[in-house]
């Protein structure tokens, strides 16, 4: 482990659950410490309307990273090289209401990131899923502190939808339930959208926030400006399901590992300041291929978070 350290800023003093173990590299502290990176588990998946299953995403991703290597030859880095922390699991609560889980656990981020001033304190989060609805905690949070955060979208659905089967926080409306908290300084960039309904592309089209090609994409990526923040929102379905079956609601048409690696190179050169990952469901897939795929995507966001992190 580096010997580079970090400051605690607040002890955390809300009841997480203790993950199955932690993510390989992690430290598991009951502190969130400045210059940072801190993962936290959101596993619910109540609003999934097809294929339920990612509740287990988070300790998915956990149980096999031990089996992947520490050290990303895209990157030339490794997990080892900074110190980042494993918070465990925001917990459900103890009723069956869906809507209770969901706010239960959306609560709970609330008190663990909410007091803190992440730009100052440089605190940087990553949030495992769960489905996408677990992304509305952190984005929330993440646009109430950075003004001018471009929010990046990486989805095989748009997820525009003004509630979705009596839930207005579905799956299906993280994207339009974060609008409800945009600020004039705000961007939203999409790209790997090929499923909506026809309201969610004319919005999109009319408003400019979908890539249709990958290049059009990673040269948005490419043009903003160095210091200007950064959130990424990943659902795992972006990626094509020969590649990563194990998830609710597959699309064929998706991207492939290598685009992803082409982006991670962009971002390494801003300023990614937050993400999340979304949708893995590890048994739908029985060959653990595709938590296998996850856990690498999730190492090459956090070296560079954790790059941003110890500055």
């Amino acid at each position: 482990m580096s010997q580079h350290q970090t400051d605690a800023v607040t002890s955390v003093n809300v009841q997480t659950v203790a993950p199955v173990r932690e993510f390989f590299g992690a430290q598991v502290d009951n502190a969130i410490h400045a210059n940072a990176t801190h993962m936290i588990g959101f596993g619910f998946d109540g609003t999934a309307c097809f294929r339920k299953g990612t509740r287990n995403g988070p300790d998915g991703l956990r149980a096999v990273s031990e089996d992947i290597e520490s050290y990303s030859p895209y990157l030339d880095a490794d997990l080892f090289d900074h110190p980042f922390y494993d918070l465990g699991n925001l917990s459900l609560g103890h009723g069956d209401d869906i809507e209770g889980q969901w706010r239960h656990a959306t609560d709970q981020f609330d008190a663990l990131f909410g007091p803190l001033d992440l730009a100052k304190d440089n605190v940087r989060v990553l949030t495992l899923g769960g489905e996408h609805s677990i992304s509305y905690a952190p984005i929330r949070k993440y646009l109430a502190q950075y003004p001018d955060l471009v929010l990046l979208h990486l989805d095989a659905h748009a997820d525009l939808r003004d509630g979705f089967l009596g839930y207005h926080y579905s799956h299906a409306s993280i994207i339009r339930r974060s609008l409800d908290h945009f600020g004039p300084g705000h961007e939203l960039i999409q790209y790997g959208i090929r499923s909506g309904t026809r309201e969610e592309y004319q919005y999109m089209k009319e408003h400019k926030t979908v890539r249709t090609s990958r290049k059009d994409f990673l040269d948005s990526v490419a043009a903003i400006a160095g210091d200007r923040p950064i959130y990424l929102t990943l659902d795992l379905d972006y990626f094509d399901p020969a590649f990563l079956p194990g998830t609710g609601t597959p699309e064929p048409g998706g991207e492939d590992f290598h685009s992803y690696v082409s982006l991670m190179k962009i971002l390494r050169e801003k300023n990614l300041v937050g993400a999340d990952v979304v949708e893995l469901s590890p048994e739908i897939d029985p060959t653990g291929n595709s938590d296998v795929f996850a856990a690498k995507i999730v190492r090459e966001l956090l070296i560079i978070l954790n790059e941003k992190g110890a500055r």
